[in-house]
């Protein structure tokens, strides 16, 4: 087989099983691989350390299957894999509440760059690394033999592609296309979703448990959703008997479908309304009017997308998390999230401590946030643990 062999001492990592190999750990490649090729991975010493999928264009030049020598890489691993996911799936009761889940959630499911979405009967796919797009036939044919799909899309148009030596790509795989809006039903609200042109595959599945906790704490509060997208906390916060909902949202589109939303579930008009604005300039008018807020949810887009923007996005959460301090209303919630996997938990916590500070705010922390559970996190893969967010109130 063709070998990947490391430098002296760079195995460290792949013996705590995590699955990444970046390129200057890389002693030598014996067989010229091509691009997504499984690869034997060898320790200076020639010892066998696992293997995995190659990709000569990409920092991350060798991404981890599996670790168990007597392991083929081949469609009956993909199958065992693919089982493996959808049984912890439906142990988890997540489909008693909502119509759409995270199927396949990457390295946190030992399948490195494929994620894999369920919306109703149709599925929505990424193929984000070479190794995923090498075997996408193979995965295709899984799911369709596994789970009997309507429909299977693709919604590889991500940027990181380009980082593998891929060319971003969207279009339908196999059976039926979806419709350009899709209805899901997430513990009794109904969702419009845009699987074909969306942000990630058409809606934030993470946030479920966080949009029940809203809900959980909306009753008679005047509250704010930042970044709003489609509405997903303003209508959980609706549900939960908010005295009023303001959703503010850059994009014209996004309010389009937001409102369609609203309507779908029934909301009197006069209990919201969806705003087109910067949140940052928003956030300072409201200062501005003496305008208040009783819950206020701060769910931005990724901030940073590598170490050398760590700081400038730290400048841009803190900035935030301030202004939405200084709008709380005496006993006022916060919720607050950071989507960036390079943003760790300790940095984020201080971050938003010093916003309070500055915003002169007292506050305490009533909960931790993260992903819902159909994002696992993986012990021995940090980055598997993105979302991070904190419940606070003042």
């Amino acid at each position: 087989m063709k070998t990947v062999i490391l430098k002296k001492g760079r195995e460290k990592s792949l013996l705590r099983k995590h699955p990444w190999i970046f390129s200057g750990a890389v002693k030598s490649v014996e067989g010229q691989p091509q691009s997504g090729e499984t690869v034997a991975v060898q320790d200076w010493q020639g010892r066998f350390l696992g293997r995995g999928a190659y990709s000569p264009r990409s920092q991350i030049v060798v991404r981890m299957w599996s670790f168990e020598q007597d392991e083929a890489i081949d469609n009956t691993f993909f199958e065992k894999r693919l089982l493996q996911a959808l049984r912890l799936r439906s142990t988890s009761g997540i489909d008693r509440e909502s119509t759409a889940m995270r199927l396949i959630a990457s390295d946190a499911d030992g399948l490195p760059g494929i994620i894999v979405d369920r919306y109703n009967q149709f599925l929505v796919c990424q193929f984000l690394s070479a190794g995923a797009e090498h075997w996408k036939k193979t995965i295709v044919h899984l799911l369709q033999k596994l789970l009997e799909p309507q429909g299977i899309y693709e919604r590889s148009d991500v940027d990181v592609r380009k980082k593998e030596g891929l060319t971003p790509t969207r279009g339908l795989l196999a059976g039926q296309e979806p419709p350009d809006l899709l209805e899901i039903n997430e513990q009794e609200i109904r969702f419009l979703v845009d699987v074909k042109r969306g942000h990630k595959t058409g809606f934030y599945l993470d946030q479920r448990v966080n949009r029940r906790l809203v809900r959980q704490w909306s009753a008679d509060r005047e509250t704010l959703n930042c970044f709003a997208y489609t509405g997903g906390f303003g209508l959980a916060a609706l549900k939960g008997e908010a005295k009023h909902v303001t959703n503010l949202e850059d994009v014209a589109g996004l309010l389009e479908l937001q409102e369609k939303n609203f309507k779908l579930n029934q909301f009197k008009s006069e209990r919201y309304e969806n705003v087109k604005a910067d949140v940052f300039r928003q956030l300072r008018r409201y200062h501005t009017e003496g305008r208040r807020f009783d819950l206020i949810i701060l769910d931005p887009p990724k901030f940073v997308d590598s170490q050398h923007h760590l700081m400038r996005a730290s400048r841009g959460y803190k900035d935030i998390n301030r202004l939405a301090f200084e709008l709380l209303r005496p006993e006022g919630v916060l919720f607050t999230f950071s989507c960036s996997g390079l943003m760790k938990m300790d940095l984020f916590q201080k971050i938003v401590a010093d916003a309070a500070l500055e915003a002169n705010r007292e506050a305490q922390i009533l909960q931790w946030l993260s992903q819902a559970p159909d994002h696992p996190i993986k012990l021995h893969i940090p980055e598997s643990l993105y979302l991070k967010g904190l419940l606070c109130r003042v």
